[in-house]
Order: C-alpha cells, then sequence, then structure tokens
C-alpha cells in the first residue's frame, strides 16, 4: 500500500515551509510515496513546487493542488492545473476543480475552528449528484485542532450517510509535520492514488504530530502571524476595500482599514455559513 499527504502549506502561504526544504525532508526523512502541495486560494506554490520537484531525482510524486475558499468552507482541489477563484458557491467551485479533470475533498469537514464545508453542505451536494455535482472524498486525518475537533462524527457520518473516499493529510504549515496524517491507497504513484480515490479504494491514518513545545514559541508566533492576512490578502482584493468602506480603486489602504476589513470578512463569512446551514436543514 502506498502512503501520501494531501494537506500541505508552505512559505508562499501561511506556513512556514520553504520548497525545498519541503521536497528534502520527504525524501529523506519520510516513507511517502505522494505529496500534495495545497496552498491557501492560490497554485503557484504548487507549480513552483512541481518544478523543483522535476528537477531533482525524488523517489515520490508531487501532485498540484490548492486549498479554496468557497462560500461554504474550504475545499481541496487536487490534480489541477488552473487556478480555481476563490469565494464561489461549493457547487460552482466543484464544476470549476471537475471541468479541468480534478479531485475534490472536504478538508477538516464540518469543524467550527476554520472555514469548513457543513453535514447540510455536503449533504446537499450528495443530493445532486444526478445534476453532475459531486464531491470524490472528505478529510478524516487531519491532526490539525479543526482537524481533531470534528474527526469521530465525520468519520461515522461517512460510514454511514456521505459513503466518500477517505483522505488523510497533515494540514502541515511546519516542517516536523509533514507525513502525520495519510492517505493510503493500493499501488505507489499519483496515478494510482487518483484511480483509489475515484473508486472509493482509499484508506486515512493518524500518526504523531510534533507538540508545541517541539515547533517553539517564535515559530508558532510568526505563523500564527501570517495566518492572520493570508487567506484575506488572497481571497478579498478590491471586496475587502469595500467591505472597510473605501472606494473602488482605493490604494495605501492601512493596516487599520485592512484589520477591520478582514474582521468583518470574517463575521460575514460565518454568517453566510450559518445561514446555507440552517437553509440545508430546512429542506
Amino acid at each position: 500500500m502506498g502512503s501520501a499527504d494531501l494537506h500541505l502549506h508552505t512559505s508562499l502561504g501561511d506556513g512556514l515551509i520553504e520548497l525545498p526544504a519541503l521536497l528534502a525532508f520527504v525524501e529523506e526523512r519520510t516513507d511517502l510515496d505522494v505529496v500534495a502541495v495545497t496552498e491557501h486560494d492560490q497554485l503557484e506554490a504548487a507549480l513552483r513546487a512541481r518544478e523543483l520537484h522535476a528537477r531533482g531525482r525524488y523517489r515520490f510524486d508531487l501532485v498540484v493542488g490548492m486549498e479554496v475558499t468557497t462560500l461554504e468552507g474550504h475545499l481541496l482541489a487536487l490534480f489541477i492545473e488552473q487556478p480555481v477563484p476563490s469565494l464561489r458557491s461549493l457547487a460552482k467551485t466543484l464544476d470549476l476543480i471537475h471541468r479541468q479533470g480534478g479531485l475534490a475533498v472536504v478538508p477538516h469537514p464540518m469543524s467550527p475552528l476554520t472555514r469548513s464545508v457543513g453535514r447540510h453542505g455536503i449533504e446537499r451536494v450528495l443530493r445532486r449528484a444526478a445534476d453532475g455535482v459531486w464531491l470524490d472524498g472528505i478529510e478524516l486525518a487531519n491532526p490539525s485542532p479543526a482537524g481533531r475537533a470534528t474527526a469521530a462524527r465525520a468519520r461515522a457520518l461517512n460510514e454511514t450517510a456521505f459513503g466518500l473516499a477517505e483522505t488523510g493529510g497533515s494540514d502541515a504549515h511546519f516542517l516536523p509535520h509533514v507525513g502525520c496524517a495519510r492517505t493510503t491507497f493500493p499501488g505507489r504513484t499519483a496515478t494510482d492514488l487518483f484511480a483509489a480515490i475515484q473508486l472509493g479504494a482509499t484508506g486515512s491514518r493518524m500518526g504523531r504530530a510534533a507538540g508545541l513545545g517541539e515547533l517553539g514559541a517564535a515559530a508558532l508566533a510568526q505563523q500564527s502571524w501570517r495566518a492572520l492576512w493570508a487567506t484575506p490578502k488572497r481571497v478579498v482584493g478590491e471586496p475587502l476595500r469595500r467591505v472597510a468602506g473605501l472606494g473602488a480603486g482605493t490604494t495605501g489602504v492601512g493596516t487599520a482599514g485592512i484589520g477591520t476589513a478582514i474582521a468583518r470578512w470574517g463575521r460575514a463569512g460565518g454568517a453566510r455559513a450559518n445561514r446555507a446551514e440552517r437553509s440545508g436543514g430546512r429542506r
């Protein structure tokens, strides 16, 4: 059986992992067969990782992906070649992923600790299978606080109701976390992995993640600071300035204005997700 880590962040987003260090770590310190770079709302990190990977002689495969912010929560887009725009409906985002032959996986499902697709969002997609809208997998092993919060519930629901292919991903933002959660699959290559997800022949496995003490207070503080800005900066652009009450085309937005806009954006996103959940529950 092969193993893959399908949820990795880098220093090109809100993580602290430099791409050369990531490739070396996977090669020398893990037995992973496949990894996926899935930076928030951008494809550049994964494309750069693939370029570096192609120049080396690595024993593992690398999948291009990204973690897309939809109106209903985050979604992993795997095996894609074009960036998927943010802040679209879940159904539209799924369509954009599948049009280019990619796979869509729900990360940290139903978690209240980060922007996550909820139960009703998943169920709405499952009801639309006849319309050509579908999910390919669900992340059931994720050692982050967001992933652990609802892991048991997500696994139980997948076994009894969802029936989606299982995946595991470390959601690593720090190098020592890479590989601490995995997708298991028949075969060893990215092609084998793709086929296994489509067939629902994958498993998920959690390992040991480095503790907070091992990472160090400075690294934790640095990553927390980066996380405040990475997603809002990538996702909202001009809408961010509008939420802040600034005119179109305004430049020189101050830190205070951006901070206010980010807070409002987060509250608005949470309100949209809550409305979607209530609407789904009434159907």
